[in-house]
């Protein structure tokens, strides 16, 4: 089972502050409270309020997943309601996230929510890589959709180590570095200026092992 918690309205309205059209993407995998798509509707009428205050009009789609981390069901499903949509906020945790972030490369994809820690599911056969690390402050939004937590083997937070090499990563010559793809991505939206934005240290205290929901 999957934990996540509500980002604050307003830090979801400076995501989307620059857009108009806005999918609002929910989830019924694994996460705890719900995802889906009655929370998907409850969020749009709070940023929909949220934002008149802020004298912004935004148009809302909202619909849902079974699993945003399954790639063909997810692009199944929201390939055919994307046309029109400046960006997308997943429900999902940071790993919905992040396979949305793949499917639709040119759109920019926020969290909505922080994921703070995930239980164990077996799995017959395959490989399963680690998307998410659970830090319980999301960074999706400013990194392309590409977790530098997880997915850098040094859990770097302002950018590559020095040492990767043609893209790979310099502890192990068959890893993609992680701000490698955090660059190409981010270049393919326009939004290489993120990359001049300063991170502060990690807070552990937020990826506890206790959190109310």
């Amino acid at each position: 089972m999957i934990i996540t918690t509500q980002k604050p309205l307003d830090e979801i309205l400076d995501f989307i502050s620059p857009y108009a059209n806005i999918l609002i993407a929910g989830c019924d995998g694994c996460t705890q409270p719900p995802r889906g798509l009655r929370e998907a509707k409850t969020l749009s009428q709070l940023l929909e309020l949220g934002g008149k205050l802020r004298n912004k009009n935004f148009v809302f789609k909202t619909t849902t997943v079974a699993k945003q981390c399954d790639n063909y069901l997810a692009a199944s499903i929201l390939k055919p309601q994307i046309n029109g949509a400046e960006a997308v906020l997943s429900l999902a945790c940071g790993i919905g996230v992040q396979t949305l972030a793949e499917i639709f490369p040119e759109l920019p994809i926020f969290p909505t929510q922080n994921t703070h820690f995930m239980g164990a599911e077996e799995r017959e056969a395959g490989i399963l890589e680690v998307r998410c690390d659970g830090c319980g402050d999301c960074l999706l939004a400013v990194t392309g959709g590409i977790c530098p937590v997880a997915r850098c083997s040094k859990g770097l937070l302002n950018g590559a180590c020095g040492g990767s090499k043609q893209g790979k990563c310099e502890l192990d010559s068959e890893r993609d570095c992680a701000w490698n793809l955090i660059y190409e991505r981010l270049k393919k939206q326009g939004k290489l200026g993120l990359l001049k934005e300063f991170r502060p240290p990690r807070d552990y205290q937020l990826s506890g092992w206790k959190v109310t929901v």
